[in-house]
Parts: structure tokens; sequence; C-alpha cells
């Protein structure tokens, strides 16, 4: 199989791939076209690669393209598993709409920027202070009510079409966000199977696979807040198989070649 990835890091460990710099894209055109699958394009370049170059990629299109916007994603959410998503409001930023949303919402409530991830762009609104200042700065309010929780959320990773690991993320103490990147702690002990179900089945009926899922668990009940494309490997301790060993197991049986490959040379074929 042709491999190309236009994401080095990612790849690492991925036998017969030709790294492409995204930025080269057209360059290395010819290089692409033999392609059998291309691996981590960018945003940017999902469109060009599936619907000019007929290309097939991992992550799926779906991955890519759901999980390039957080309204975006909480639409197709809503569509699947509406019950585990927070109440949430996305309007445009005008007066009318903030007011609306500062008589609708109690305090403390979250707001979101659309396009960012490792904790970027999520607020904890406190007063209304703090709200116009969110609503100046974005042109799309993404509004969510605040969930009760124990200091911890629930990062569940999906490659390909298995989840390959999960683990708590325990917030500092004090701190509205739970992420890795942020100070958090991890811990891989009692996973509830219950959010492991309720991952695996989004990820199916989306075709999400390659994400890290954030789960919060409020009064008993399994919320999904986002998943992340580009999720990182900081908590992960899946011994069996790497990341890359788990994509390489699955684009091997998932995506095959548009024409055989030629026999070995020696091998008798009967």
């Amino acid at each position: 199989m042709k491999l190309v990835s236009f994401n080095a890091f990612r790849t690492i460990g991925i036998p017969g791939v030709r790294y492409i710099k995204p930025e080269h894209m057209f360059n290395e055109i010819d290089i692409i076209k033999e392609a059998d699958l291309i691996l981590f394009p960018e945003t940017w370049q999902v469109s060009t690669l599936v619907y000019g170059l007929k290309k097939q990629i991992f992550p799926s299109i779906e991955t890519m393209q759901i999980g390039a916007n957080k309204i975006e994603m909480t639409r197709a959410l809503w569509s699947v598993a509406k019950e585990n998503v927070p109440y949430t409001e996305i309007l445009a930023s005008t007066d009318r709409n903030i007011a609306h949303i500062l008589e609708t919402f109690p305090f403390p409530f979250v707001a979101k920027e659309a396009k960012n991830s490792m904790g970027k762009g999520v607020f904890l609104i406190e007063n209304n202070a703090h709200f116009i200042n969110y609503a100046r700065n974005n042109d799309v309010l993404y509004v969510q009510e605040y969930l009760p929780n124990d200091g911890k959320d629930l990062r569940v990773c999906v490659v390909g079409d298995q989840i390959h690991d999960a683990y708590w993320r325990i917030g500092l103490e004090g701190e509205f966000l739970h992420n890795v990147a942020r100070g958090g702690e991890v811990s891989h002990q009692f996973i509830p199977a219950e959010a492991l179900a309720l991952v695996s089945k989004v990820a199916n009926l989306l075709h999400i696979d390659h994400a890290g899922f954030d789960i919060l668990v409020s009064e008993g009940k399994y919320y999904i807040l986002e998943f992340n494309v580009l999720f990182g490997n900081q908590g992960l301790t899946n011994q069996k198989m790497t990341v890359a060993q788990a994509i390489h197991h699955y684009i091997s049986k998932q995506f095959v070649p548009p024409h055989p490959t030629s026999p070995t040379p020696g091998k008798v074929i009967s």
C-alpha cells in the first residue's frame, strides 16, 4: 500500500510512509495521485484531496470535518446523542442574543470559541462583564450549561474502530479545566464501562476513527463535551499497541489498494 503522510509526528512507526510537507502539496501532486491512502491531512487540504483528487484519507473525512469546529461538532452530536450533550445554545453575537443569554443562563455557565483545543478558548462565565467581553470577541455565541462535577473528566481515545485507551484527567484544586496540557493529573483506575460504550456508539454512528473524546460525569450521567482529532499522548499507557501500531493495524484491514500487489518473487501461487 502506498501511503503519504502530511504529519510526520503522527505517523512515526508506520512502515512505508512517504512524508510530504502540507505546504508542498501541489509540488508533489503526482506522488499524491499515486498514493492509495493519505494520512493526517490538514483541514484546508481535505476538500481538495477527497473531492478533487478522489483520495481516501485517514482520519476519515467525517472526523476531519466534524472535528474542525465545535459548533458543527455539537450539531452532529445532537443528531446521535443529544441527551448526552450539555444544554447548548449557538447564536449570532448580537445585542439581542447577548441579552437573551444573560436572561436565561444562570451563573456560572460555559462559553467557547468555535475553533480551539487543549482547553484554549473555553471560559467559565461568572458575571455579565465576563460574558460581554467574550461576546465582543466572537461572532458566534457558543454557550453551555455548567455541569457540577468532582473536578475530573474522562478522556477516551478512539483509533480506527476500537477504543485505544481511556483515563481520568484530574484538574488542579480550584481549576475549572482538567486538561493534562494545563497541569491536570492522570488516573487509569475505575474507568466506567458505560462511558466507553457511549463513545463507541457515537464514534461508530459518526464514523469518527481518530479522536480523543472528553466525557464529564455529572450527577451520575455521562456528557460528551467535545472530541479532539489530534489528541495528546501524555496519558496513554496502552502497552499492547502504540497509537501508530493501532493506526497501521486498522488501515491495513480497512483500506485495500485498487490494484493487486505483485506476487513475492519465488512464491508459488496455487
